[in-house]
């Protein structure tokens, strides 16, 4: 999984955004169960009183409080009034003026004696007339009464000192008990509700302001969170985006550069798999990871900071949901995580056996083997349903255990923090915004764990991957690579070369000894597996040689590079080879800028014209993927076609007239002729009649060169040549090929024109 993470080093820039855009999201988040909080507690619960100190107050009411405060307390208390000039019932009005931090200060200061404010109000006296209404309590028993009276007494005594004063009043406001930390603000609104009042305030409507304002703020946030998700959901995007394209693009050039040897080794169907399905995963997990796995921790530690600040006596009931949690997807990753790892090989196993049917319809049909075939896709196909069905059970099982814990969770912070209101310890919106808390930071863990389940599959989509990635290209070109010369004439030569596939016991090929000259011709015969088509893709590099060394005009071919190597071979495989496009590009495939005349000759050279003209659109026919509108002769004659238009030095014929009638053949190779005066060509050939009159044909079997030289000698010389001859010709034939060596002479069958005749 670490390949992953690695994959987002490059994009630092988007991932600091991001973070930055996440931060901000869960800051609002974590802000609007506060919001809801304040919108019961304070608008609905307190009247819409947030300042646990009057912004308003009567001069009588003032004068009382500062009974209960010292004189740098008396000081700092009418620092943070001034007069309004109103007045009611002929009482002067006092209006706050202090800052957020001074209002701090006075809140902490004026929390006693906003109380007993209170609770001299509750009792039906007046703060400013308290001995007269004292007396007159006849509702509390007579004991307490008359020990409340005497200490209510005692504060208003000329004699009591401030801090008597304050003796007396934290043990009369203290008998609130456990009440004190909770209701403290309800006992102070009521308190400060009633002042209002009198000071002339409507507190429906500043109750109804508050509501409002609250209601603004909290919509404010959302569209902040709004705006966060959208954006981080559009960068989460485009980076994954991004990321998955340049792997494709890595991938893809990687494959490019693979010689036959890695291509070897991992089959055509699992590149596909690796360089689309994978890649996707991949991409998929970065998308939701980039908003999942960055925003949980930010959204989880934020809960709990928000929810200590809340009430700390049930914490450990987000303890004890964290651990089922944990539990529960324990248990799920050791189950579902070997299917996890198996599904990608089957998914590969389902396109490797659709691309051979596909590939091979029409053997299946010819062969009436469909019904084996439907349920060999058939069984690849059940084992991928069935892995998929299992992690899908697996995964739906998760989602309602979750939402049990979930729900669990609920009812149980609910119960306790019911208990918690009814004893005075909790406020209703204290209890919802921990609720809130509570799952937000339940929610982070589950996304944790969500990302969990879905990082080792992706994780396994990386590793393969990077295997192909890391794969070492064994082809490779030199630091400073060799330049052929600009009048270079392409002469071959195989110096004792030998050559085995990798992981192979035994030589291909071995002891490879000949030249190829320019302006001749050498061909290459032998039985089916001899090591022909090992042997000429030697030459462009397609696999290196084990032993001895290929040079053209005496230069190695390693020391060349790969560009300059195959720049100077026109290559026709032993399959015909075309691109979806038209049959111009395919012709222009290897020059671009080929002009519109040697584009034509090259058609007709390759005896492909003819059936190019009879086409309604003719160069601009459109040819399918892979040729498949096509016939077998003409796929080879646009092949050749293609080879001839790039007129290299060196001509690569492999197996290349096979699809090509008598007829077609020898007008070919009687055009051909022309066209190679000045180049090295190379035929690999199953006919004895395509190269009978070369000037070299090598014999080989088993890998090994069993003969050299022309077709007459051959005949005299290399029984195995003799045995391909008598199973090819006739009796009569053979004696003309014998007789007519002399009249053949050197030219060889790409030279003189007779020998078509």
């Amino acid at each position: 999984m670490r390949n992953i993470f690695a994959y987002l080093k490059n994009s630092k820039i988007q991932m600091l955004l991001l973070v930055i855009l996440l931060v901000i999201q869960a800051v609002c988040d974590l802000a609007l169960p506060s919001y809801t909080s304040d919108i019961v507690d304070v608008g609905i619960a307190n009247k819409g009183i947030a300042e646990m100190a009057p912004i308003k107050v009567r001069n009588s009411q003032l004068e009382h409080i500062a009974l209960f405060l010292d004189e740098d307390e008396k000081q700092f208390l009418y620092d943070c009034y001034e007069n309004t000039g109103q007045e009611a019932e002929g009482d002067k009005i006092w209006k706050c003026k202090a800052e957020k931090g001074d209002m701090e200060k006075l809140e902490e200061m004026l929390r006693y004696p906003l109380m007993y404010m209170e609770m001299l109000m509750a009792y039906g006296g007046d703060a400013a007339s308290p001995q007269k209404n004292i007396s007159s309590q006849n509702e509390l028993p007579d004991e307490e009464a008359l020990q409340k009276m005497q200490m209510m007494q005692e504060i208003y005594m000329p004699d009591t000192t401030v801090e008597r004063k304050k003796e007396i009043l934290e043990e009369l406001v203290g008998g609130y008990g456990s009440m004190e930390d909770t209701m403290a603000s309800g006992l102070i609104s009521a308190y400060l509700e009633q002042e209002y009042t009198q000071v002339g305030i409507n507190m429906e409507d500043y109750q109804k302001n508050y509501l409002i304002n609250t209601a603004f703020k909290m919509m404010g946030v959302a569209l902040v969170v709004m705006a966060c998700m959208v954006l981080v959901g559009l960068i989460a995007a485009r980076t994954g985006a991004q990321i998955a394209m340049n792997l494709r693009n890595k991938v893809f050039a990687k494959v490019i550069g693979f010689s036959n040897s890695e291509l070897d080794h991992f089959s055509t169907a699992s590149l596909i798999t690796r360089n689309t399905n994978d890649i996707q995963q991949v991409q998929m997990v970065l998308t939701m990871m980039m908003r999942m796995v960055f925003y949980a921790p930010i959204l989880g530690i934020g809960g709990i900071v928000k929810v200590l600040g809340t009430n700390v006596s049930m914490t450990w009931i987000i303890a004890v949901a964290v651990a089922a949690i944990f539990c529960l997807v324990a248990v799920l990753f050791a189950v579902a995580m070997p299917k996890f790892q198996m599904m990608q090989k089957l998914v590969d196993r389902v396109n490797l056996i659709s691309r051979e049917i596909l590939t091979g319809l029409q053997v299946i049909r010819a062969f009436s083997r469909e019904s084996f075939e439907e349920k060999r896709f058939d069984g690849a196909n059940i084992d991928l349903k069935k892995t998929q069905l299992f992690t899908n059970r697996v995964m739906s099982f998760m989602m309602p255990c979750m939402m049990l814990i979930m729900n669990c969770i609920t009812v149980a912070i609910l119960w306790f923090g019911a208990k918690g209101i009814d004893l005075g310890e909790m406020k209703v919106g204290e209890m919802m915004a921990f609720l809130t808390y509570t799952m937000q930071i339940v929610m982070s863990f589950l996304m944790l764990t969500m990302m969990s389940i879905m990082l080792p599959r992706a994780g396994v989509a990386a590793k393969r991957i990077d295997e192909v990635l890391a794969t070492k290209t064994t082809i490779l070109d030199k630091e400073n690579p060799a330049v052929l010369a600009d009048d270079s004439r392409g002469e071959v030569k195989f110096s004792h070369v030998s050559f085995r596939y990798p992981q192979a016991q035994d030589d291909v090929l071995n002891d490879i000894d000949f030249t190829a000259k320019p302006g001749e011709t050498t061909a290459f015969i032998g039985s089916t597996g001899s090591g022909k088509s090992t042997l000429v893709n030697l030459i462009p590099r397609f696999y290196d040689v084990t032993g001895g060394e290929i040079t053209i005009d005496g230069i190695d071919i390693r020391s060349l590079s790969q560009k300059e190597l195959r720049g100077c071979i026109g290559y026709v495989p032993q399959k015909g080879v075309l691109f979806s496009g038209t049959i111009e590009s395919n012709i222009k495939f290897g020059v671009q800028d080929l002009s519109q005349e040697d584009m034509e000759k090259a058609a007709e050279i390759a005896q492909a014209e003819e059936f190019i003209t009879g086409k309604e659109m003719k160069y601009q026919s459109a040819i399918s993927q892979g040729g498949t509108n096509v016939s077998g002769g003409q796929k080879q004659r646009l092949s050749i076609a293609r080879a001839i238009a790039k007129k290299p030095k060196i001509y690569i014929f492999d197996d290349s007239f096979s699809a090509l009638d008598f007829k077609t053949d020898a007008r070919l190779r009687q055009a051909l002729a022309k066209q190679t005066r000045e180049s090295v060509v190379l035929i690999v050939a199953q006919r004895i009649s395509t190269i009978m009159h070369a000037e070299q044909i090598i014999v080989l079997d088993e890998g090994k060169m069993v003969g050299k030289g022309t077709h007459k000698q051959l005949l005299q010389e290399c029984e195995v040549y003799r045995q391909i001859a008598i199973s090819q010709l006739s009796q009569e034939e053979l004696e003309k090929s014998i007789g007519n060596q002399n009249k053949v002479g050197q030219q060889g069958a790409f030279r003189k024109e007779e020998a078509y005749e």
